[in-house]
C-alpha cells in the first residue's frame, strides 16, 4: 500500500456537486493506493501508522489530539510514467481488490478511535484541502 499523507487545516471531497466527506480544522488528508500484493494485514498496519504518525502541530498525532482524517482512494498513486508520455496503471490493483482494502484501512482507523471521513470509491472526485506547512509524507507498507 502507498499513501500520500498531508497535514491539513480542513479538506473535503465533492462528487457530482455533493460533499461526500469533509474534515474541519487540523487533521490529515490521506490518499491511498493499493497494489496487487496488498493484504488486510497491510491495511491494518497503515491504519496504525496513520493514527500514531506525529505530523500535527507540536509533533502530535491524531491519536494524541483526536484530529480527524479524510481518506481517499487513489489508484493513480501506482501510475508508472518512466517510459513514454502516458502513465501505465499495471501496478494498481483492480477495483474489486482495492476497494475492500481501502475500506479496511478506514475500518481499522475507526476501531482505533479515529473520526474518519471518506471519498467515494471509483467516483470522479474533487478533493480540496488547505495543506498546513506544507507538510506531506509518502508512506509505503
Amino acid at each position: 500500500m502507498r499513501a500520500v499523507v498531508q497535514r491539513v487545516d480542513g479538506a473535503d471531497v465533492v462528487v457530482a456537486g455533493e460533499v461526500v466527506g469533509e474534515i474541519k480544522g487540523e487533521g490529515l488528508c490521506v490518499l491511498v493506493g493499493v497494489t496487487h500484493e496488498d493484504t488486510p494485514a497491510k491495511a491494518a498496519q497503515l491504519a496504525r501508522k496513520l493514527w500514531s504518525l506525529r505530523m500535527l502541530n507540536d509533533e502530535k498525532s491524531c491519536s494524541d489530539t483526536g484530529a480527524p482524517l479524510l481518506v481517499v482512494s487513489q489508484f493513480t498513486l501506482y501510475g508508472d510514467a518512466r517510459k513514454g508520455r502516458r502513465p501505465t496503471w499495471n501496478a494498481a490493483a483492480p477495483g474489486e481488490v482495492a476497494e475492500p482494502l481501502v475500506d479496511e484501512v478506514v475500518r481499522c482507523l475507526r476501531d482505533l478511535g479515529a473520526h474518519v471521513e471518506t471519498g467515494r470509491f471509483g467516483a470522479s472526485m474533487r478533493v480540496s484541502l488547505t495543506n498546513d506547512g506544507p507538510f506531506t509524507v509518502l508512506l509505503e507498507m
